[in-house]
């Protein structure tokens, strides 16, 4: 399908299968709207790479999604929007068109941290990349100035297990208790932690085996829904530019007949997905 005018849909970017955890509830709040998603799976995973490259894959996905027509982009990917975000927003956007707005992950889930932490002590699990940048940490300083006390720990087999449907299994088990006992270890008083990776909502209800009743668990997308929702409200300009026929389109630049496999465990439903290549 060309990029029209008649088709101006929202773009959401992942490096892999995470981001359709977001896709799907930014769809579920916002129905109306047209969808492209990208999955860069060729090139996944982002999470130990550097920021470099970080930059440059996620510049090279942003400005793919720009040529299909999308006015609008979500990274919904911890990773990009923790390596990447800012510095398509300060420096590529003006170059590539700066009427068009690229948004992440990060901020509208800290945004919900202060109403749900109590002890003011907050948890980060993610991946190695999105842990070691610090952005969370970073975020919730801006916010909270400070008041809230952030452990990171990261989680690198727990996006293996979800995409090799290996959820229900004594090795998922082993790994999930593993990184709960040790960031509950160098922080008792967490009692809020954030799921800062997309793919592990699908691991929420072994996560509640595993912790101390009274710890909340903030997974990422109704709260990115919600702030898109809103943000839509308060930018009327970026809103009327979208088209609202409730298409959507899946993109990949691996085996289509792969991701359309995998996608099914995370949007439990069949998808037509095109296979495509990223360029520079």
């Amino acid at each position: 399908m060309p990029a029209t005018n008649e088709y101006s849909p929202i773009g959401i970017f992942d490096s892999g299968y995470g981001g359709l955890t977001i896709f799907d509830k930014i769809r579920k709040r916002m129905p109306d709207y047209d969808y492209i998603y990208l999955g860069d799976n060729a090139r996944t995973p982002y999470g130990s790479r550097s920021f470099e490259v970080v930059c440059q894959f996620t510049r090279q996905a942003v400005a793919r999604l720009f040529a299909e027509g999308c006015p609008l982009v979500i990274l919904a990917c911890n990773t990009a929007s923790a390596k990447a975000l800012r510095t398509i927003q300060q420096k590529d956007l003006p170059m590539l068109d700066p009427l068009r707005r690229v948004l992440g992950v990060i901020r509208p889930t800290v945004e919900a941290v202060g109403s749900l932490t109590r002890t003011r002590h907050v948890g980060v699990l993610g991946t190695a990349g999105t842990i070691s940048s610090g952005s969370y940490s970073i975020e919730i300083e801006k916010m909270y100035a400070g008041n809230i006390t952030v452990t990171g720990e990261a989680c690198p087999m727990w996006v293996p297990l979800v995409e090799n449907n290996e959820i229900d299994t004594p090795g998922s088990a082993y790994f999930i208790q593993k990184h709960l006992d040790r960031i509950l270890s160098l922080d008792p008083q967490i009692d809020t932690l954030i799921l800062g990776c997309t793919h592990y909502p699908l691991l929420i209800r072994q996560i509640r085996q595993f912790l101390p009743a009274g710890i909340a668990i903030l997974s990422q997308g109704e709260y990115v829904a919600d702030s898109l929702s809103d943000y839509l409200a308060r930018h009327p300009e970026t809103d009327c530019r979208l088209t609202k026929q409730s298409r959507c389109r899946f993109l990949t630049t691996e085996s289509a007949a792969k991701f359309s496999e995998t996608a099914s465990l995370f949007l439990h439903d069949n998808v037509a997905v095109e296979q495509i290549a990223v360029m520079s």
